[in-house]
């Protein structure tokens, strides 16, 4: 594995994110010695995780959800009174 110094790391960082997104993890060594290492995160890619109706047929809406607690609101703020 390769090993690369703090100073190396901090100028080519973006080239060596890609190496190890590709495969090639590495070693940052602070004065000389192993410090951290730096591989690639196994997930999914931001853009296959589906986002609109995630929740699609699990969770259902009531008809009047828009009016939910609209009487104790308008206690709240002495509406009706």
């Amino acid at each position: 594995m390769r090993i690369v110094s703090m100073r190396e790391a901090k100028t080519h960082l973006s080239r060596l994110v890609k190496q190890a997104v590709e495969g090639e993890p590495f070693i940052i060594a602070r004065a000389g010695k192993p410090a951290v290492k730096v591989v690639a995160v196994d997930g999914p890619e931001p853009s296959s995780r589906p986002r609109v109706g995630f929740l699609a047929g699990q969770i259902s809406v009531p008809a009047d959800f828009d009016r939910m607690g609209s009487e104790h609101i308008g206690r709240l703020f002495g509406e009706g009174e």
